[in-house]
């Protein structure tokens, strides 16, 4: 009696646990196995957290984070071309069914490839055999571990061999069957639509909304007024264009917009995504913290490509929001990087930096902290805590042998420079942003300061751009679209650009994180751009200027001229 209520007892913890009834995989519930399986993938650890052993080769070992599956196959498992090596797909439904040869058609095996549609018998040379058959869990255990896929064929170099028990290998073989599942797209896509939407907070003006928005809406109606020659090639193109042509879809872009304070956006994007799920963000803009848009994203693993803000989230982990920049952070970075070239002309004991939160100041301070490698005495002065008046009493430790960097908004900060200018205090170098400063608030620097003031500027110089520039602006006529804030229009301008050439290499794999890949193999642009020098693509890179100038007002010009003392990339 006592032995069948202890059994009884173990069976009601097993239900409450939720096993009973559950298929176990690798002693593991799915839901366990699945982290542990992207454990392996992405970081090449094994279950119990210690690096996976490796051979490249026959007598090259590899372990750990030198080992992941993630760098060559992607996070997606699509896999990726790097010169004339080429990682094949590794999701589930690759995998598990036959592979073709290249250029070749098999009509036997086409109705049961997803996105297809049934085309007219070939000739008998088209009908060739299969590259490979459709891999077992035991064929595909002994690939990964020898390289040699089914047909005896050895991988080659590029390959390793890994070394997994029988436990390790259930788990990561069960992942793998979960990467990019056919017909399971990613949430917003159905067979004739690809819903996106922008967000656009409170804060920004009607003038900087109606620039953004009326660029990025009338690259969706161009992209869209190709429907009905993709419909018809489906149906009559070349059967070698079968699967590019049939994955066509029109795109929906949604507006969301965001009322009140950042700590409220989290729900507010939550409703409009519960009543319109969308595949990804495009665009969007706010003059405040992206931060909770970012959050969003990454908690609901949604692209958000090219938003207009200078206050990103700056991480190198963080994998679904593509920017334009760093912002305000790169230009402290930049500004890290300078000082360590005037230090090796002249060592300065202190630096005072004065920021305010209210502005995104700290972010510019946070740039610079985090990347400073002089020795000087640090002083951080905040606004939000320090009243303007008693921060200008720090004035007084300015000496020949410090410098201060200001990131402060042009009100305040030109308060600084005349109080500066008034004290005859010492001609120490005095860092700001020119983003913060308009022309007419340039003009009002002191003369007997400016060559004292170094600007960053994170955007290319006036003269650099004009033919790009005059091509954007014909653009903007041809849609008939007024031109007011350029540098918003120009950047939406080119994600315009860029989204086609994205979305025409994803064909019928519309998964989210393939088309964050899809963004990451670009080739870097320098022409579509007229408001950058170049943006630069890379796997996993998320920040695509990676620079920033110093520049300097010219002493000898009337009309605010800058001038460059610095490289774009000071980083």
């Amino acid at each position: 009696m006592r032995l069948a209520s202890v059994v009884t007892l173990v069976g009601i913890l097993m239900c409450c646990n939720g096993y009973a009834g559950e298929r176990l995989i690798g002693g593991y519930t799915p839901e366990e196995a699945y982290r542990l399986g992207e454990q392996i993938f992405r970081n090449g650890l094994k279950p119990d957290g210690t690096p996976i052993q490796a051979l490249l080769g026959s007598d090259i070992p590899m372990s750990g984070d030198m080992a992941t599956c993630v760098s060559c196959h992607r996070r997606s498992g699509i896999g990726s071309v790097e010169g004339d090596i080429i990682a094949w797909p590794i999701t589930g439904k690759e995998l598990f069914t036959p592979r073709r040869r290249t250029g070749a058609w098999n009509p036997n095996a086409q109705p049961h490839r997803s996105g297809l549609v049934q085309r007219r018998e070939l000739p008998e040379a088209f009908q060739v055999e299969h590259a490979r058959p459709a891999y077992t869990d035991e064929s595909l255990a002994v690939l990964i571990r020898t390289g040699v896929d089914p047909t005896g064929r050895n991988l080659g170099f590029s390959m390793p061999k890994f070394s997994l028990n029988d436990q390790e290998m259930e788990i990561l073989v069960n992942y793998l069957k979960t990467l990019s599942p056919e017909n399971d797209y990613s949430p917003g896509v159905d067979k004739e639509t690809l819903r996106f939407a922008t967000v656009i907070t409170d804060d920004v003006s009607e003038t900087d909304k109606k620039a953004m928005l009326d660029v990025l809406q009338a690259h969706v109606r161009a992209r869209n007024t190709q429907t009905r020659p993709h419909k018809k090639r489906v149906t009559s193109g070349p059967f070698y264009k079968t699967e590019s042509f049939s994955a066509y879809r029109t795109l929906k872009l949604y507006l969301w917009e965001l009322k009140g304070e950042p700590d409220s956006w989290d729900q507010q994007l939550t409703d409009y995504y519960n009543a319109n799920p969308v595949f990804g963000l495009l665009g969007g803009i706010s003059t405040r913290t992206w931060e909770p848009i970012h959050r969003f994203s990454e908690r609901l693993k949604i692209p958000t490509i090219l938003p207009i803000t200078d206050q990103p989230v700056v991480s190198d982990k963080d994998w679904y929001t593509l920017y334009f920049s760093k912002g305000y952070y790169q230009e402290g970075e930049s500004v890290a990087a300078f000082i360590r070239e005037l230090n090796d002309k002249k060592k300065y004991k202190k630096i005072i930096q004065i920021f305010d939160r209210n502005s995104g100041g700290e972010l510019f301070a946070k740039g610079y902290t985090d990347n400073r490698s002089d020795q000087a005495e640090l002083i951080n002065i905040d606004l939000s805590v320090v009243n303007l008046e008693d921060a200008k009493q720090s004035l007084g430790q300015l000496d020949e042998q410090s410098i201060l960097l200001l990131w402060i908004d042009a009100e305040k900060g030109l308060s600084f420079l005349n109080k500066i200018n008034d004290s005859g205090l010492s001609h120490s170098p005095i860092f700001i942003s020119a983003g913060y400063f308009s022309d007419l608030q340039k003009q009002k620097i002191p003369e007997n300061i400016k060559d004292n003031i170094y600007l960053t500027h994170s955007i290319s110089l006036p003269e650099e751009n004009k033919q790009k520039e005059f091509i954007v602006s014909r653009w903007l006529q041809r849609e008939g679209i007024e031109k007011t804030n350029f540098s918003i229009q120009a950047k939406m301008y080119f994600l315009g650009w860029m989204l086609p050439g994205a979305l025409r290499h994803m064909r019928s794999e519309f998964y989210r994180d393939y088309f964050m890949e899809r963004f990451d193999m670009m080739t870097d642009q320098n022409y579509a751009i007229a408001v950058y020098p170049r943006l630069t693509f890379a796997s996993g890179q998320r920040y695509l200027a990676k620079g920033c100038y110093i520049v300097k007002l010219n002493p000898d010009a009337s009309n605010n001229e800058l001038v460059k003392v610095s490289d774009w990339n000071t980083n």
